[in-house]
């Protein structure tokens, strides 16, 4: 099986526990050639997107050899144009979707996958009646269906977005990826800035297979962005 990588580590490690071969970082042509093949769109930690047509084309070339495609959408919510999830009535297209991301829920432990009525059956059968408690599916149910909450947070995260950019490029950080939920930085620095960011309180994402790179969640409200801010002001004075 391929994941096209890097991206979210867990899919690797929960094939391998399967005694699956995976290989982690496949390019398009080794995911076309896959038995299953995992694409996470948008991709954690960069951003990359992958347009649905090309997400229809792949799921075409794995049919032919029976080959499943399974799309991570954990972060698509806010960027619903860019779902697949009006392919997943195909027998081999499989989208997992989280509450963890956009909805802020990730302490609730809830996903759901969409596909055709066949793997869905053979899922619910191996988890079993009593998979999700009943609060979490009452939650789960009110986020989804409260689409003012959901449009006014789409455009709140776009400016945001816009404005934690605004901030790190200020500091003179390279921008090298990232979604409305999170900016991917791409320094040489990243080591001793991550080390001053975490003693001022400000805890940002490391990557051990990509060293230069760190990944900023966006601030909770406008003083968490001056506070960071404030400490690349901080490290940028102590680095001269």
């Amino acid at each position: 099986m391929a994941i096209a990588g890097p991206t979210y580590s867990e899919h690797e490690i929960a094939w391998s526990r399967a005694d699956r071969i995976v290989s982690p970082r496949a390019g398009w042509s080794e995911l076309a050639g896959a038995d299953v093949a995992v694409v996470v769109n948008p991709n954690n930690p960069d951003g990359r997107l992958i347009e649905w047509s090309r997400i229809a084309e792949l799921a075409d070339d794995l049919a032919k050899r029976h080959g499943v495609l399974i799309v991570d959408e954990a972060f698509c919510d806010a960027a619903p144009e860019m779902s697949a999830v009006a392919l997943a009535a195909r027998d081999n297209l499989i989208v997992l979707r989280s509450f963890g991301k956009f909805f802020g829920l990730a302490g609730l432990r809830l996903g759901f996958c969409i596909s055709a009525p066949a793997f869905a059956g053979r899922l619910a059968d191996a988890l079993g009646p009593w998979a999700v408690s009943g609060p979490a599916l009452e939650i789960g149910t009110r986020a989804l269906t409260d689409t003012a909450w959901i449009g006014e947070t789409r455009t709140k995260l776009a400016a945001y977005r816009a404005r934690l950019q605004g901030v790190l490029v200020g500091a003179g950080l390279r921008i090298a990826g990232g979604t409305d939920l999170f900016c991917l930085v791409d320094s040489a620095n990243a080591g001793a800035l991550h080390r001053h960011l975490g003693l001022a309180g400000i805890l940002v994402r490391r990557f051990a297979d990509q060293p230069r790179w760190l990944r900023f969640g966006l601030p909770g409200d406008d003083a968490g962005l001056a506070r960071l801010a404030a400490a690349l002001a901080d490290y940028a004075a102590s680095s001269r």
